[in-house]
């Protein structure tokens, strides 16, 4: 339908000077443009018409008619515009046939003789309902149009984020995220570094800023950029700043992403770090002592250029482990809005020391947490990174 406030109507009945009649009584709504008339004698002509004007909104027709009754067209319509709404005209008292008609799906009827007024109501009240519906079908096109594209999105999101990780007898990673919806803001990074003079272990872990296909978007221009600039920079500093750069210049869209990038120098067990408005790491050291890894905060990434950003570093001894999260894990939450916290996640191994498996460091979070919040729904994603040093 090419105009909204059109409304296109075929009126079946065989009587012959009804449509003059129609087009005298209806004359202003025609002109104003608020009606389209088209005209059949039988329910056989009134089929062709529809095949030919799909545009078509109300079918007004008269049950008793020769060649095909409206009642017969009234079950034909459906196969071929099951949007069409269909008002019958029946002879007053004939509330068989009325009854009929309304059984077999028809949406109001009107008496002969024929009160034009009364006709206009009903015509405006049956205009409303075919709006109402259409809207319904383009709204639920809309929805399975975003659904394969966040299934989509979602698949190229699980394509970048690892499952397989470095290995070494110096030291044990793993990292795995949980998204709070089909596509998530958060991601995180496992790589060998290789600029001479020896391999270091990059990690990274970062939260984009809003929800869903956007977030996720932004989420894999961070995660190209940030590939890129490890390449080109060992300085955690060096490949922050730039990334930032990167993120500024092309943000149209004015998100943000909070990162937190380290590296791992297994010769003598240094971990440099770089900290762009996340959440502080978590230290598990191997005497079961614990703390907040201290860090020199940065603002977060995207919102402005040329930012310096300050490295810390710490020593990790055999046994030490550095759990990185995002704040779906500090703030999950129960159905009375208390969060899992930050005291619980330092917690998490009941004070005993880190196990030397990341894998089962972080699967040991993730229970903690999903037995905090039972069943309240996630709310944000999930994800976690674990670092031990094993020699």
């Amino acid at each position: 339908m090419s105009d909204s406030s059109l409304c296109n109507i075929l009126v079946v009945d065989d009587e012959p000077d009804l449509e003059e009649l129609m087009r005298q009584r209806m004359r202003r709504e025609i002109r104003r443009g608020s009606y389209r008339l088209e005209f059949a004698s039988n329910g056989l002509q009134a089929l062709e018409a529809l095949q030919k004007n799909p545009e078509i909104e109300i079918v007004l027709s008269d049950i008793n008619m020769p060649v095909m009754d409206g009642l017969t067209l009234l079950d034909k319509i459906p196969l071929i515009n099951d949007q069409i709404k269909a008002v019958m005209i029946s002879a007053y008292g004939d509330m068989k046939n009325i009854r009929s008609a309304m059984n077999r799906g028809a949406f109001d009827f009107i008496t002969k003789p024929v009160d034009f007024e009364d006709l206009k109501i009903t015509i405006s009240r049956t205009t409303e309902a075919v709006r109402a519906s259409r809207q319904h079908v383009e709204n639920r096109e809309k929805l399975l149009s975003i659904q394969s594209e966040l299934a989509t999105a979602a698949k190229m999101q699980k394509s970048i984020l690892q499952t397989t990780f470095p290995s070494s007898d110096s030291f044990d990673v793993y990292a795995s995220m949980e998204a709070a919806r089909e596509v998530g803001g958060d991601f995180y990074d496992v790589r060998i570094v290789r600029p001479p003079p020896s391999d270091f272990l990059g990690v990274c872990i970062a939260d984009v800023s809003g929800k869903g296909v956007p977030a996720a978007l932004f989420m894999m221009a961070s995660w190209t950029l940030l590939r890129g600039a490890t390449i080109g920079h060992r300085d955690p500093s060096k490949v922050v700043e730039e990334v930032n750069n990167m993120l500024e210049q092309q943000n149209d869209s004015m998100m943000f992403v909070t990162l937190f990038y380290g590296l791992y120098n297994p010769d003598d067990r240094e971990f440099r770090y770089v900290n762009a408005g996340h959440n502080n790491p978590v230290l598990f050291r191997a005497d079961g002592s614990v703390e907040e890894l201290d860090t020199t905060m940065g603002i977060a990434l995207g919102i402005m250029r040329e930012t310096p950003f300050a490295e810390n570093s710490v020593t990790l001894n055999k046994g030490d482990m550095v759990l990185l999260y995002t704040d779906g894990v500090n703030e999950a939450e129960t159905g009375d809005e208390e969060l899992f916290g930050m005291d619980r996640l330092m917690n998490v191994f009941d004070g005993r020391p880190p196990p030397l498996n990341a894998k089962e460091a972080i699967d040991e979070v993730f229970r903690k947490v999903r037995g905090y919040v039972g069943n309240y729904p996630q709310s944000d994603d999930i994800t976690c990174l674990a670092v031990c040093a094993t020699k």
